[in-house]
C-alpha cells in the first residue's frame, strides 16, 4: 500500500491557524466589555444619556438628599451638603468638591454629575461623566424630587415618597391650623452673617411646608417684599413688621447678640414664647431628608408649643 505524506510546510500552517485561532478567543473573552446600560434623560439643556443604574454620584450643589432619598450612591457633594449635620450619617465618607475641584473629581470616577445651572466648568464636567443641571426654582420642590428620581431611574420611588409626604403634611397642617387658628400668620427669618432675611413660599428653610403644603398664613408685610422674590434683605428695625404671630428663626450661630435688643424682644412673637429657632445648616434644603425633619420638627413645635 502507498503511503501518503502530508508536506511539512502545510502541517506546520495549520497548527500556526489553530493557536492564533485559540488565542483571538481567549482575548476576545477577556477583553472588558462596556455593558453599562444607559437611558435618555429629558434634561432641561436636552436629552443627555446618563447611567440607568447609576453607581457613583457626584454632586455640586442643592441635591445631595433627593439623591440620598432615593439610595444611590453618592462619591462627592457640595461643602453646604457636608456642613448639614441631618447628612452625616450619609456623607460620613464622602468627599467634598466643587464645580472647580476638576481633577479631585477625576480621581472619584464619578458616572454623572448633577448641579444647579450656574455652576462653572460645564463642558469640562462633561468630559468627565454625563451632566445634568437643573435652574433653581423652575419647578416646584416636589416636581423637582421626580426630576431628579427620572433621572436616576428611580421615578415610581420619587412619586411614591411626593405622595406619602403631601398626605403627611396637609394632615399635620390641619392640626396645627386648629391648635394656632385659622389667623394666625408665620414668619421664616433668618440671620446670617450679621444680616436678615424673611422668606417666601418656595426658599427652603420649611417655607414649601409651612406655607405650601400646610397653608399657614404669611404676614402682609412678608408677602408684600418676599413672595415673589423668595427672600428679602432687611434690618433688625424693621424687624417687628416682618414678624409673624409664630417666628421660624433660622441662625447660622455666628452672632444672637440682637437677641438680646429691645427691639427683638418687643415682638409679641418673642413675648408670646412663639418662636422656633432652628439650625440654619439643617433647614437650609428642601430635599426629601431635610423636609422630613422640618415636618418632624413643625409638628412637635406648634403642637407642644
Amino acid at each position: 500500500m502507498k503511503k501518503q505524506f502530508i508536506p511539512f510546510m502545510f502541517v506546520l500552517a495549520l497548527l500556526i491557524s489553530a493557536c492564533s485561532n485559540e488565542t483571538t478567543s481567549e482575548e476576545q473573552n477577556e477583553a472588558p466589555q462596556d455593558t453599562t446600560e444607559t437611558i435618555t434623560y429629558e434634561s432641561e439643556n436636552g436629552p443627555i444619556e446618563v447611567p440607568a443604574d447609576p453607581q457613583r454620584v457626584v454632586v455640586l450643589s442643592s441635591y445631595a438628599g433627593n439623591v440620598m432619598a432615593l439610595n444611590v450612591n453618592l462619591v462627592g457633594v457640595d461643602p453646604w451638603a457636608k456642613m448639614n449635620p441631618k447628612f452625616d450619617d450619609h456623607l460620613h465618607d464622602v468627599e467634598e468638591v466643587t464645580d472647580e475641584s476638576l481633577e479631585k473629581i477625576i480621581e472619584l470616577d464619578p458616572d454623572l454629575i448633577i448641579g444647579l445651572s450656574n455652576i462653572n466648568n460645564v463642558d469640562k464636567l462633561n468630559e468627565i461623566a454625563p451632566t445634568v443641571t437643573y435652574t433653581y426654582g423652575a419647578v416646584d420642590y416636589l416636581t423637582q424630587h421626580l426630576e431628579i428620581g427620572k433621572l436616576l431611574n428611580k421615578e415610581d420611588e420619587a412619586q411614591a415618597w411626593i405622595d406619602d409626604f403631601k398626605q403627611r403634611a396637609q394632615a399635620a397642617g390641619e392640626e396645627i391650623k386648629a391648635e394656632i387658628g385659622e389667623d394666625a400668620t408665620v414668619s421664616v427669618i433668618e440671620s446670617f452673617d450679621k444680616q436678615f432675611y424673611v422668606y417666601g413660599d418656595n426658599w427652603g428653610r420649611g417655607t414649601e411646608i409651612l406655607y405650601q403644603e400646610m397653608g399657614l398664613n404669611m404676614p402682609e408685610r412678608v408677602k408684600e417684599e418676599a413672595l415673589e422674590p423668595g427672600f428679602y434683605a432687611l434690618s433688625l428695625e424693621v424687624l417687628p413688621e416682618f414678624a409673624g404671630d409664630y417666628v421660624i428663626l433660622s441662625s447660622d450661630g455666628s452672632d444672637s447678640s440682637f437677641q438680646e435688643t429691645d427691639t427683638f424682644n418687643n415682638i409679641p412673637a418673642v413675648q408670646n414664647n412663639n418662636v422656633f429657632e432652628v439650625n440654619l445648616y439643617e433647614f437650609y434644603f428642601n430635599d426629601p431628608v431635610t423636609l422630613d425633619f422640618q415636618l418632624d420638627y413643625f409638628i412637635d413645635s406648634f403642637l407642644e408649643n
